[in-house]
């Protein structure tokens, strides 16, 4: 292969680097296995995140609009079928049915960021927010307040993030679970603002790297050191 290219076709599926890494972060929260044994399928409501992912496995499938996405609104559903890359996703941990069950994933640690930030992209936020609630004590008493999240059905899964960021990084968050009636619980990883910051900055290393840029514009003034541009409360 010339110095440079790209791998094409469906061996390229399946080796590691960056922008698959962050397809396996998209597919671990927002993708399903088909019990078909080959289909691999992608929904969300941001077209952008759909297109980028369309994109990074040179997919040229039909994008489907249907009703299902967050408060009713429409979401994005794309499917292809690949036998051996659904065979290497099971492979690292990805199985059908695995919203309860996913646990730890067999993410090489050089792509470790590149997975977390498809994770954030796919079931994640990033949410900052001017707080004033003690100025009545004093008007010096105003934060820029910053948390990312990571969310999953599955504990087992959450704790396996916590640790590995902690053991790559150094970030420890916390887990909150929160009990959805007539549902599962839903467990979050949370960080909060110093640490925030700097896993902003280990997944947004390169100011081209795959991601949804709804949720990369918010981190930007992190990212850059410019807190200045905020003034109201944003989240994505």
């Amino acid at each position: 292969m010339p110095p440079g290219a790209k791998p094409r076709g469906p061996l390229h599926r399946r080796t590691w680097r960056p922008d698959l890494a962050y397809v396996v972060g998209l597919l671990t929260t927002d993708g399903n296995l088909s019990p078909t044994g080959r289909h691999i399928i992608l929904v969300s409501r941001d077209q952008d995140l759909i297109n980028t992912y369309a994109t990074i496995l040179q997919l040229s499938n039909r994008i489907v609009r249907h009703p299902g996405g967050f408060n009713g609104s429409l979401a994005f559903h794309i499917s292809f079928g690949d036998r051996l890359f659904y065979q290497w996703l099971t492979s690292i941990g990805i199985h059908p049915r695995k919203t309860l069950t996913i646990g730890a994933l067999q993410i090489p640690d050089e792509f470790f960021p590149d997975f977390l930030r498809g994770h954030l992209d796919g079931d994640g936020s990033v949410t900052s927010y001017v707080d004033r609630y003690n100025t009545k004590v004093s008007p010096s008493y105003v934060y820029q307040r910053l948390y990312v999240r990571f969310l999953s059905a599955s504990r087992i899964h959450v704790e396996w993030l916590q640790a590995t960021i902690r053991n790559l990084h150094g970030e420890e968050g916390s887990i909150n679970v929160t009990q959805r009636p007539s549902r599962r619980p839903l467990f979050s990883l949370k960080f909060a603002k110093k640490e925030s910051i700097t896993l902003l900055r280990w997944m947004y290393y390169s100011s081209d790297v795959p991601c949804l840029a709804r949720k990369r514009n918010i981190a930007e003034p992190f990212l850059r050191g410019d807190l200045k541009s905020f003034r109201h409360p944003v989240e994505g």
